[in-house]
């Protein structure tokens, strides 16, 4: 199920405010490394995380899943000044390549890269609430505990934000029953039950939810 109608896709993407060479190299180094990947979020939502982490003040930022740094960029170039991003992954092959257009951008001293598993990372964070803002776009089955661990470490008003939660389309076929379709319609509904949060979900790309701490 196509999320947004192909027709529009490039129209979108050329009335955002347009990409630089350093983004534009990466996109080209990913797709020559891993032809095809989905993993990748688009130029029109990096430029929607770098406008939310603006929008929200954000100086302290976590990350879950970072791939080849595509929304790290976006993300911390949106910090306030003296900000920092915790990125959490657990690929060191695709994390070298993120490191090198971190550099690239002047951000490295900026992101600090946590290799293991972020449900153990998150743990590890102090318990009371200084994350500003926070984007999940890791393993879908680990959605629900990423959210769980986030939700009490936000400081009022922080936002969580979280990728790829219509799963195609498949979020409505019933016949989706995979361990991945299972959970996001898991965390889907959590998040809209949840009192600690007020939350919507938007059709940019292949889905994304903003849930802002109450």
């Amino acid at each position: 199920m196509d999320i947004v109608n192909p027709a529009l896709e490039d129209y979108l993407l050329a009335h955002a405010s347009p990409s630089d060479d350093i983004l534009r190299d990466l996109v080209e180094e990913t797709h020559q490394l891993e032809p095809g990947t989905t993993m990748q979020i688009s130029h029109d939502e990096g430029e929607f995380l770098t406008m939310l982490v603006q929008l929200t003040k954000a100086s302290f930022a976590v990350e879950v899943g970072v791939f080849t740094g595509y929304s790290s960029i976006c993300i911390a170039r949106g910090l306030s000044e003296g900000g920092r991003l915790l990125a959490c992954d657990v690929s060191e092959e695709w994390t070298s390549v993120a490191r090198r257009y971190w550099e690239r951008a002047g951000l490295a001293d900026r992101i600090d890269l946590r290799l293991a598993p972020a449900d153990r990372t998150l743990r590890a964070l102090p318990s009371d609430e200084a994350v500003d803002f926070a984007f999940i776009d890791a393993d879908k089955t680990g959605y629900p505990t990423y959210y769980e661990e986030l939700v009490p470490r936000m400081r009022q008003g922080g936002l969580i934000v979280l990728d790829n939660v219509l799963r195609g389309g498949r979020v409505v076929d019933p016949s989706a029953q995979d361990e991945a379709d299972r959970a996001i319609r898991q965390i889907n509904d959590t998040i809209t039950a949840d009192s600690r949060v007020q939350s919507v979900m938007l059709p940019l790309r292949d889905g994304v939810t903003l849930a802002r701490k109450r």
